[in-house]
Parts: C-alpha cells; structure tokens; sequence
C-alpha cells in the first residue's frame, strides 16, 4: 500500500487556514471579557456615587430639616465620585423625598414617595442615553455589535429613629467654677448650685438645649434621663450612687422636671461612671424601648472616675446590646483617655466642651445629627 507525504507547506497552509476562521472567535472572546469588566467597574463606581449621594442627602435632611439642602448636597456628594470617568451628574428629578418604614414582618424597609413626615431620600444614579451624563462607551463593543451600556443604580437612605438616655454627672465638683475649684456665688457648698457660672449651670443650659432640638427633629424620639456621682449624705440630705430619674418617653417635660429638682440643692458626692452607664443601659432596655429605634447615650462628665467598676466594662456590655455611647468632657480636670475609650467601645463619640457654650453646641449637635443607614 503506498501513501502520499504531505509536505511541510501544505501542514502550514492548513493552519493557516484554521487561524483564520477561529481569529473572529477569539475577538469575541477578548472583546466580551475586556468590555464585561469594564461594565463591572463602572456598575460598582455607579453604586458607589448613588450610595454617597443617598447618604449625604439624608444627612443633610437631618441636620437642616431642608429638602433644598438636602438636594444640593446629594448633588455634590454624587459629583465627588467618577463614573466612567467622569463625575456623576444627578438632576432634581433623580432626588425623591419620602417616608421609609420597617416593616414588622420581614424588617425590611419600604420607601413611599412624599409624606409631611419626610425621614428618607432615595437616589437614582443613571448613565443612560437620556442622563445628563449619556450612556457609557464600550472599548470593543463594535465587534460584538454594540458600543453602549445603560447601568442605572438606585439607592434610599433613612433616618432613623432613635430611643435616647442623657446620663449626667451630679458630684460635687459639678457645683465649682469650670475652670477653678472654688465654687461660685455668695452661698457655700451647701447652697444649690449657681445657675449660670458653676458646671451644673452650665449642663442644664446644654440639656435644655439638647431637648429643644429634638423637639425640632422630624422623627418622634423618646429620652430618658440618668444620673450618678456616690452614695452618702451631705448638708443634711441624703444622696445615692445612681437615680433613673425619667424613663424613655414622647414627653420631655419629666427631664426638665428632674434637672430643675436635682439643681434645687447642692450636688455632691464622688464620680461613679459605671453605675450611670448601667441605669442608662436599664432605661435604654426597658419596657418603654422600640424593638427598631437606635439605642444611643449621651454620657458626659466633669471629672474622673473614681468608685466602682471601671466604665468600659459597662461599656462593652452596652455595645453588646447594640446601644452607641457618645461621651462627653466637660472641664479639663476630666479624664479624656477614658472617656474616649468608653465611646470607642460602642462606636460612639467623645467629644470635649472647653466652655459653657461649647457644651451647648455639642449637645445640639448630638441631638440634631440623626443616624442615617443605606436600605436599599
């Protein structure tokens, strides 16, 4: 039997042959690879720029409790993030405010447009042909008959609402100057103290204000009121550790009341942090507490602690019942690196008040600043 050698040239002309019908696929192949990542980049990018835009318009809706500000900053927020290159434009119509609420069967929260109680913004991030930004260009889309893309990304931010504790310092450097030890006025250390230069003049000016702001605040908040210092008597009357002095509710009214009574008399004692975290865990776990709202307190103090159990361990075990601690440090005979660490256990701030007005400020900002989480 013969058989016939193909020649070298003949193998080579076949492959040849071979390459050139598998070149088209292989275009294709690296075309959609190139061009699927790139659509995957710019689908993130997309979500990212709608995600910072829904954020910072709610915050913004918090803390000027203005669609107009709100808008803006959503706006601005969007064009600090590159999409494909260039900043996201986002128009007015794209900016929906409404009302977000959580449902009691599946936790989800559900966002309907408009509402007198606006507590949620909602953005929609477009690179479509009708966008401000236009659809997005492919690198090789031609070849596989198609040049644009059209991502659109949505994104909804809610206030949310929120069950407050204030836990004050009532010891007896409460009742000295802020920036000496001597206590003002012409009365004693037995006298109430004085109602515009010591340190409790200047906390119960800073609550009042705390309070007045909330009052201004779309959500419905509910706050309750602790205080601490040690147990003992002074000038003849008798003085606990720590007092809940007002559960969680609607009405403020009860912690005016009880900030008026406890300044009515002289404050006095030693400093026992830990004991006013815990009665502000109690009242933050109470019956009056909403399964959905955010636990927060507001921790401030003159001073350093020095009875009982060390306040980061009550700390841990508010952070492990989901409740965020804001401290606050008012003088600066204050212990900062522990009050610090009291807010950091929880994810919370510390914040320090160099004067009367500063604590003000602090305590507003506290109040007006609700927390704002992305829902969808």
């Amino acid at each position: 039997m013969l058989y016939s050698k193909k020649s070298p040239e003949s193998r080579r002309g076949a492959m040849l042959v071979l390459i050139a019908l598998m070149l088209p696929l292989v275009l294709m192949m690296v075309a959609f690879a190139v061009d699927v990542a790139w659509m995957q980049l710019v689908r993130t990018e997309l979500r990212t720029a709608t995600d910072s835009a829904s954020r910072a318009g709610a915050k913004q809706l918090s803390l000027q409790q203005s669609q107009a500000a709100a808008r803006i900053a959503a706006k601005d927020a969007a064009r600090r993030n590159l999409v494909a290159g260039t900043p996201l434009e986002v128009r007015d119509q794209e900016i929906v405010f409404g009302v977000s609420r959580q449902s009691t069967s599946t936790s989800r929260y559900v966002f309907t447009p408009g509402g007198t109680q606006l507590n949620a913004v909602q953005v929609t991030g477009n690179r479509t042909a009708g966008s401000a930004g236009g659809p997005v260009a492919l690198f090789l889309g031609h070849v596989m008959g198609t040049t644009h893309f059209q991502p659109t990304q949505i994104a909804t931010s809610t206030q949310l609402d929120r069950d407050i504790c204030l836990v004050v310092d009532r010891s007896g450097s409460m009742m000295r100057e802020l920036f000496s030890r001597s206590i003002p006025g012409p009365g004693g250390s037995c006298d109430p103290p004085h109602a515009t230069r010591s340190r409790w003049g200047g906390l119960d000016a800073a609550v009042a204000g705390f309070l007045a702001e909330l009052e201004k605040t779309i959500q419905r908040e509910q706050c309750g009121l602790a205080s601490y210092s040690s147990s003992g008597t002074a000038c003849g009357a008798s003085f606990t550790t720590s007092d809940i002095n007002a559960r969680l509710d609607y009405d403020y009214q009860p912690i005016r009341n009880e900030m008026a009574r406890l300044g009515s008399r002289a404050v006095a004692g030693y400093t026992n942090i830990y004991a006013g975290i815990e009665n502000g865990i109690a009242i933050l776990t109470g019956r009056q507490a909403r399964p959905f709202a955010m636990r927060t307190m507001v921790v401030m103090t003159d001073g350093r602690h020095n009875r009982g159990t060390e306040p980061v361990v009550a700390a841990r075990r508010a952070a492990g019942l989901n409740i965020t601690i804001h401290t606050v440090t008012f003088s600066d005979e204050a212990d900062f690196a522990r009050m610090r660490a009291v807010a950091n256990a929880t994810g919370g701030k510390h914040y320090h008040a160099p004067d009367a007005a500063a604590l003000e400020r602090i305590f507003r900002e506290i109040a007006s600043t609700l927390p704002v989480v992305l829902t969808q």
